[in-house]
């Protein structure tokens, strides 16, 4: 039972080869090929590259979503729908978790935003959510990375997308707001909270580090701008007697 590496676009007629794909410590898949339609968890190591006696944990990654176990000496038949791909962990620990009630087993301590959103494949308007027990759900995104290693199982769903807040700093002071998209009037309640509009006041404000074009600039009355984490604002009024 031997592997074959030739190019795959030589060998992907013949019905006696199957395609694999396998990824190491994460989901950067790459496809090989086998000519044994019922290989050894050992073999389909080995024909990634991978030493065997280098204490690897396998798992096949099912149609259904499930990381499934494969032991060096068991046999994974090929010819089974949904075991073509495979992740290999070089580590003497394994994390469980789910996503979208599907049983996944992770071999690293850490698993990025970007691997759960592979892992979870949400819908445009959908972000994937860390489930807490008795407390709001975390929204977590692409560039986060989520430490598995408190006891217990973590718990990973697709639901609706939540704005997220956005870090601005207003005359000095750090402030989060709701969205991206900023009013003049929300900016002057934010620098002077609970003071009413009267006619003898004006305000101004300069702006920097925004989202929108021009990133610098002066903002007028009753505009607006695209803000971003960082971005900074100086908040000015005129007292007219």
């Amino acid at each position: 039972m031997s592997e074959i590496h030739t190019p795959l676009g030589e060998v992907a007629h013949r019905p006696d080869h199957y395609k694999i794909q396998v990824a190491q410590d994460s989901l950067a898949f790459v496809e090989f090929v086998m000519n044994d339609p019922v290989p050894l968890g050992r073999q389909i190591l080995a024909a990634a590259g991978l030493r065997t006696n280098d204490d690897y944990s396998l798992y096949a990654i099912l149609d259904t979503g499930d990381f499934e176990d494969v032991r060096l000496d068991e046999p994974i038949d090929l010819r089974r729908n949904g075991v073509e791909r495979f992740v290999a962990f070089h580590a003497d620990r394994e994390f469980k978790l789910t996503v979208n009630g599907s049983q996944v087993t992770w071999g690293m301590p850490i698993i990025t935003g970007s691997i759960l959103y592979e892992l979870s494949k949400p819908h445009t308007n959908e972000a994937v959510f860390l489930v807490i027990r008795g407390g709001e759900d975390r929204q977590i995104e692409i560039e986060d990375e989520v430490d598995l290693t408190p006891q217990g199982v973590e718990h990973f769903e697709n639901a609706p997308k939540r704005n997220p807040k956005m870090e601005i700093v207003v005359n000095g002071h750090e402030t989060k707001v709701a969205n991206d998209h900023v009013t003049f009037d929300q900016l002057v309640a934010i620098a002077y909270p609970g003071e009413a509009p009267t006619p003898n006041i004006t305000y101004s404000i300069t702006y920097r580090k925004v989202a929108s074009f021009p990133h610098s600039g002066e903002l007028a009355t009753g505009g607006f701008v695209e803000v971003k984490n960082g971005s900074i604002f100086n908040v000015g009024r005129t007292i007219q007697s």
